[in-house]
């Protein structure tokens, strides 16, 4: 199957030529953009319309081959993954998450996107931005703390993803700076004991929509994962949680190659 479909992805790539021209211009500094602040991180999730699965499967290999075309496209400026959630999530069959300096940016491939002839069969969409900002500590903070924080992950494959939007309620914004700090080094120790088995990464989206914070996880052992959030749960910041998660959205980590595999069957 893998290589009729690769035979077909050839021939799909001669038909569309022409329709989708990939740039030759070097792509964007990736690690730059995962990991340094001031960068906006945009999830979008969609679903794959009932007509799509009817289609001769040629068909879907020439819609898909468009899809790994755009994407190539916007690799120039941004940083694209995508991820499969279908058979693991009710709300989504993918999600995007695109990393730019600038959001107009991203705005572009996303309309591209859903303009091509693949984007034509996503419907049921979701999107949230939010930004990345360098690590703030709270004020008090213990060094060891601080140390520790910084360990990272353990090395190795992180099949799961799972990311959930946040926003605080009214209370939350009204404490005294000395209380909130209080409650997020609670938060802090809460999840510290995770730290080596879950990655995690924050984005700030007060004022870019809904929300106010995007976390991003990536785990091996969703075991563990269960764990932090029962963890979590219990501190006192989890309180002034006005929506977590709707949606939490949960899938693999997979390559655009991979995918395209998978839908084409």
């Amino acid at each position: 199957m893998r290589s009729l479909i690769a035979t077909f992805m050839r021939l799909a790539v001669l038909l569309i030529v022409g329709l989708v021209t990939v740039s030759a211009v070097e792509a964007a500094d990736r690690d730059k953009l995962l990991t340094e602040p001031g960068v906006y991180g945009t999830f979008a999730a969609f679903s794959l319309d009932a007509g799509w699965g009817k289609q001769d499967q040629v068909v879907r290999i020439a819609q898909l081959t468009v899809l790994k075309g755009v994407v190539e496209q916007h690799r120039e400026k941004l940083a694209i993954d995508v991820y499969l959630l279908r058979g693991l999530s009710d709300h989504a069959d993918l999600l995007f998450r695109i990393h730019a300096t600038e959001l107009r940016d991203t705005q572009q491939f996303l309309l591209d996107l859903q303009g091509s002839l693949f984007g034509q069969h996503l419907t049921d969409s979701t999107v949230f931005s939010g930004l990345t900002k360098k690590a703030n500590y709270v004020p008090g903070m213990p060094d060891n703390l601080k140390a520790e924080l910084k360990i990272p992950s353990e090395p190795g494959l992180t099949p799961y993803v799972i990311v959930i939007p946040i926003r605080k309620d009214a209370d939350w914004w009204s404490l005294p700076q000395e209380q909130r700090a209080a409650m997020m080094q609670e938060h802090t120790e809460a999840a510290l004991p995770y730290s080596k088995t879950i990655k995690r990464k924050l984005y700030h989206a007060t004022g870019l929509g809904d929300l106010d914070f995007i976390t991003y996880f990536e785990t091996s052992r969703l075991e563990d994962f269960q764990s932090l959030i029962l963890a979590l749960e219990k501190v006192k910041e989890f309180r002034h949680n006005r929506r977590f998660g709707h949606p939490t959205l949960l899938g693999t980590v997979t390559s655009l190659d991979e995918i395209i595999e998978v839908l084409a069957q």
